[in-house]
């Protein structure tokens, strides 16, 4: 055998042996379980991890954009017609979120953090000026307060009074900025002076630049891969005591901007948002592609806000039978002080037709409308999201009727004031009465001191007249004089 036959034959051996082993390790995925395993260790939140740093302080830009509904006919819509809106926006804002006062607790097994929110404003990716662009929308803070003493028909009646000597109506017209950051609402100074926990001011985003929304304590996923970034309590809480189940109290998820690594298509991804004062759920919808990292778009499905007979685990976020909304809406009025706040998807996207039909400019559609969160498999890293919400204000026509309790002090009211505008005639009625009395008992006086005797006595009929003489003039005068008869 040549040396190069020899050669030959062990290439193709050691070919062989390659193949084999190639298809032994794919087999078996070792190389995969140690990347994999590899990934569950350093993506943690603990000291010196890879993604540590970045938890931390996000590097990526996050921009948060408003759009405001202007209403066309408010005249119109007050009188009962439909209202129409236009779409005006986005005025962007660069939104910074870094974590502060990280500490670990528990033994290193979790991580405490607050997230204060920044927002700046960007000119160049806004349509306008906010200090100078008006919007006409509903006056939030007067359905607020009309909406806290709609069940009294007194305090009813007197806000009634209050807001038309103001002239203050169920819409207004506010700067951008001043709908945002908030101005002096004429109708809660009035009030404040009576009741200092009510604010002076009002804005959508009031108080909440600079802000954060309170503790936040995470699994680091240091012993669980699968707990990486889930959250353990917020604000010192394991589970919320807003609605009426257990399931819609939990507190289940991350906060949105971390997912454990190894993702599956299968598995269903919760989120706790304080804003909707709840955890929403997400699922696979589709392969995406985002500058050449492989990705899953997870969405949040129609049953996240289905109501309670399209998906009876909502019931939970029925807290009373009036506050059970049809799909698409969620009132989240219990964590925003009472006002009548309903939360949707932008133009009732995933909402029954209904409530879009009602309002001519609305047109929902999914490509500018949805949620949704591109997470690279592998890592469960975000390389691309948008959270897409609406806010809404429930408005109702609200009956003058009185009601049963009202109703009974004021007929005792109305008894009152009958009694002293006839006053003066009850007291002539009563001094009629004592007088008659009074007649009764002189009558009756006089009666008694008359003599009366048991003996028989003779009556004589004596002319009235001086003078015999003039006896045919005299008239006959009946005298009913006794004649005592002498024995």
């Amino acid at each position: 055998m040549t040396r190069r036959s020899c050669a030959i034959y062990g290439v193709g051996i050691v070919c062989a042996h390659l193949l084999i082993i190639g298809i032994g390790l794919v087999v078996a995925q070792v190389f995969q379980t140690l990347i994999h395993n590899r990934l569950k260790k350093e993506i943690t939140l603990t000291e010196g991890s890879r993604v540590f740093e970045t938890w931390k302080n996000p590097p990526p830009p996050v921009f948060m954009q408003f759009f405001f509904f202007n209403i066309s006919n408010p005249d119109e819509f007050l009188d009962g017609s439909k209202p129409v809106v236009s779409q005006v926006g986005p005025y962007t804002y660069r939104e910074y979120r870094p974590k502060e006062n990280v500490s670990f607790v528990e033994n290193g097994t979790k991580v405490s953090a607050y997230q204060p929110k920044t927002f700046v404003f960007l000119p160049d990716r806004s349509v306008g000026d906010p200090d100078m662009d008006m919007i006409t929308t509903i006056n939030i803070p007067a359905v607020a307060v009309m909406n806290k003493v709609k069940d009294s028909f007194w305090r009813s009646s007197m806000l009634s009074i209050l807001m038309n000597s103001m002239k203050v109506g169920i819409i207004m017209t506010h700067s951008v900025n001043e709908l945002l950051w908030g101005f002096k609402d004429p109708l809660l100074s009035h009030i404040h002076l009576t009741n200092p926990d009510i604010d002076e001011y009002f804005g959508l985003m009031y108080k909440k630049n600079g802000s954060n929304d309170g503790e936040f304590v995470f699994h680091t996923g240091e012993a669980d891969y699968m707990d990486y970034g889930r959250i353990a309590t917020f604000r010192g809480e394991s589970k919320l005591s807003l609605w009426k189940s257990e399931q819609s109290n939990m507190i289940n998820g991350t906060d949105g901007s971390t997912f454990h690594p190894l993702l599956s298509k299968n598995e269903r991804l919760y989120i706790f948002s304080p804003d909707l004062c709840r955890s929403i759920f997400m699922e696979f919808e589709k392969d995406v592609e985002v500058k050449g990292l492989p990705a899953y778009r997870f969405t949040p499905p129609r049953d996240v806000l289905a109501s309670k007979d399209e998906n009876p685990d909502n019931e939970g976020f029925c807290v009373s039978p009036k506050e059970c909304l049809g799909t698409g809406l969620l009132k989240v009025s219990m964590c925003r002080k009472g006002a009548p706040v309903v939360a949707s998807f932008p133009h009732f996207y995933l909402g029954d037709k209904k409530y879009s039909n009602a309002i001519e400019g609305l047109n929902p559609v999914r490509e500018h409308h949805q949620t949704y969160l591109d997470l690279n498999p592998t890592t469960g890293v975000p390389v691309r999201a948008s959270k897409r919400a609406q806010v809404n204000i429930i408005i109702n026509r609200i009956p003058v009727v009185i009601d049963d309790v009202s109703a009974a002090k004021l007929h005792k009211l109305l008894l009152m004031v009958t009694l002293v505008s006839n006053f003066p005639l009850i007291i002539v009625g009563l001094g009629a009465v004592l007088l008659l009395v009074f007649i009764g008992l002189i009558i009756r006086e006089r009666k008694e001191k008359v003599p009366l005797t048991c003996a028989s006595e003779k009556t004589s009929y004596s002319p009235v007249c001086n003078k015999e003489s003039d006896e045919k003039n005299c008239d006959t005068y009946v005298g009913m004089t006794p004649i005592i008869e002498k024995s």
